[in-house]
């Protein structure tokens, strides 16, 4: 792999917004009275569109107009919400809730869903999703791409069926509410590698320059991802300095196998149906500890990203695949996190174990635009904004990460 630096000299510097997913879903108990929320639609849903990708996979949209009560929910004052009742859908993977205007139009709001299970015909419980507004570009959408706010994806499974309650906070409901129904297909086929092969350790020896051994990368096509979609070319911010931990609100008993279509799921979301330029996170990990390439634009390069609202420039953001607030985070996958932020703080020489003053770049963030912020060289996404990303149980263990880190990079970890 080629050093970054010379690979930007002549190039222009540019900063452009982007932030990314990664927060927390929590699953509510479902009560006796909504075993089967209220007749369900037989014939297919009315939606306001259907996109899809080379590989097979699709983004299909149901919007939620119809002010109406489901049953077992409680009473909602119909000026307050926004429903959908129980319907068959085309077949989908992962699901969110999506609107025009900004990210606070849904502050103080709740919003949760039920699907149906492809395989056994039987409704889930309801789940909440998350509706902080710590998701999406620092600055305006680049133009030409619409960009809506939306609520964190949850990862369903093979699911055909939906039903959708949406309460709204102090402002209402904001315009243009719509479910978002995420199909991950088979896959674009390409013909580039579909991983980059690991370097090999220095066998206990100390890291040349503090520089640690790439980990096997599975790249883009990998993983099988529509280059279609995206926007065309790539955007570099400065050096990075700081590597932010997530997860990404999904399951966390999945196989390992089934990571490539999590990642297509997440990465048509963000695209398709939040206007953004590409998937928001740099690097993804499975729980088996493989690293995927996640935005476009070289894995060694400081591609900007869309992953901590606020805090993209100058940073990468690493997000774990699954649900880490209470489920202990493998150690597999604690390994695969250290390899690959020890790697990418290391290509210009950042000390894992460091710290490192950021400026804010948004003032929906924890900290007023402008503030300069002292982080954690490895920090976790709710360092920088309002979340529980990345889970209680994820966040406790940011110290043994950056001491793994810092041990790839041939440095002692400072005592903390």
């Amino acid at each position: 792999m080629r050093n970054f630096l010379p690979a930007l000299r002549g190039r222009p510097t540019v900063v452009v917004p982007t932030a990314l997913l990664a927060v927390c879903a929590a699953v509510l108990p479902l009560s006796p009275a909504a075993a089967e929320s209220g007749p369900l639609s037989a014939g297919p849903s009315p939606q306001a569109g259907q996109r899809s990708s080379a590989g097979g996979g699709t983004v299909s949209s149901i919007p939620l107009t119809a002010p109406h009560r489901l049953a077992g929910s409680g009473s909602l004052p119909a000026a307050a919400a926004r429903t959908l009742a129980p319907r068959r859908t085309g077949r989908f993977e992962l699901l969110g809730v999506t609107w025009d205007g900004p990210s606070s139009a849904l502050d103080g709001a709740a919003v949760r869903v039920r699907t149906r299970d492809a395989a056994t015909g039987a409704w889930r419980g309801w789940q909440r999703l998350d509706v902080d507004g710590d998701e999406g570009p620092d600055t305006p959408a680049a133009a030409g791409r619409a960009r809506r706010a939306g609520t964190a994806p949850l990862w369903t499974g093979p699911s055909d069926g939906v039903a959708v309650e949406v309460t709204a906070g102090p402002a209402g409901p904001p315009p243009g509410l719509r479910v978002e129904l995420v199909d991950p297909g088979r896959g674009a086929e390409s013909s580039a590698a579909r991983s980059t092969p690991a370097e090999p350790d220095a066998g206990g020896r100390r890291a040349a320059g503090n520089q640690a051994p790439r980990p096997e990368i599975v790249t883009r096509a990998g993983w099988g991802a529509d280059e279609s979609i995206r926007e065309p070319g790539f955007v570099y911010t400065g050096q990075v300095r700081a590597v932010f931990i997530h997860h990404t609100a999904t399951a966390t008993a999945y196989e390992c196998s089934d990571a490539p279509r999590v990642i297509r799921s997440i990465y048509l979301y963000h695209v398709q149906s939040n206007g953004w330029r590409d998937i928001g996170y740099n690097f993804l990990v499975d729980r088996c500890g493989t690293v995927y390439e996640g935005r476009a634009g070289g894995t060694d390069l400081p591609v900007h990203g869309a992953h901590t609202l606020g805090f993209n420039t100058d940073t990468a953001g690493v997000a774990a695949i699954g649900t880490y607030v209470s489920d202990a985070p493998p150690a597999e996958l604690l390994t695969g996190l250290s390899r690959i932020t020890a790697w990418k703080l290391g290509l210009t020489g950042r000390d894992a174990a460091g710290q490192v003053k950021l400026v804010s770049g948004s003032s929906s963030s924890l900290y007023p635009a402008g503030t300069t912020v002292s982080f954690d060289a490895v920090s976790g996404h709710r360092d920088g904004v309002s979340t529980e990303c990345p889970g209680a149980a994820l966040y406790a263990r940011l110290p043994d990460i950056r001491s793994a880190a810092a041990g790839l990079q041939g440095r002692v970890a400072a005592p903390r």
